[in-house]
């Protein structure tokens, strides 16, 4: 894949890009079912091999709304008291699992670009007595936090939706502690990509 015709577009293409996440996502907000191509809810937790424990302990709404493409607590271990980033929250459901995991010590926050996610988000939360998750509106590409902020950093097919990723990168690993640990899991482009901005655009949020 040719990552510098993704971190060459122009201001109006990124915003028609947000724009377009941002329609999709809005139905996804109220359910994720028939929106993906795989199982989401807790069928794709199940199917992602989160724990079971972790599964049956979330609120039966808080497992329906998840969508993600992985697993991204199966590439390393939560500590209490870690400090943790998700980044695409989406409707929160990494971010509870983490709070979960990091226990009253630690903090989860989830950030994203969709307010009606967000909105959905917290409204998971509300379901959980959790007293340890903060939501933010914010891009991947800017991080609102200080340098060396956070143990872990997660995310969970969101990657993918970012225009400039190289970018977003470089801001992960700004507000990352030092030996902190970047977990995602993420869709892949197998074979060529568009070779024209214009069909890039138009499929960029499938």
């Amino acid at each position: 894949m040719d990552e510098a015709k993704f971190n060459a577009f122009t201001p109006e293409e990124k915003e028609r890009i947000i724009e377009g996440i941002r329609k999709k996502y809005a139905k996804v907000a109220i359910s994720p079912e028939g929106n993906f191509r795989y199982p989401t809810g807790r069928a794709g937790l199940e199917g992602q091999r989160y724990d079971p424990q972790t599964i049956d302990s979330l609120p039966e709404d808080v497992a329906a709304s998840f969508c993600g493409v992985g697993n991204p607590f199966s590439l390393g271990k939560i500590h209490e008291g870690d400090q943790i980033l998700d980044i695409g929250c989406g409707a929160g459901v990494d971010t509870i699992i983490a709070a979960m995991m990091t226990g009253f010590t630690g903090k989860a926050v989830g950030i994203d670009l969709v307010p009606s996610m967000l909105e959905r988000a917290r409204s998971n939360l509300a379901k959980t007595s959790l007293n340890n998750v903060q939501f933010l509106e914010s891009s991947a590409e800017i991080l609102p936090f200080d340098n060396d902020t956070f143990d872990v950093v997660i995310s969970n097919g969101a990657f993918n939706l970012i225009p400039d990723k190289a970018k977003a990168l470089h801001e992960v690993f700004r507000v990352l502690k030092p030996n902190g640990r970047f977990m995602i899991a993420d869709q892949v482009l197998l074979g060529e990509s568009p070779v024209d901005t214009k069909s890039m655009l138009a499929t960029w949020h499938r």
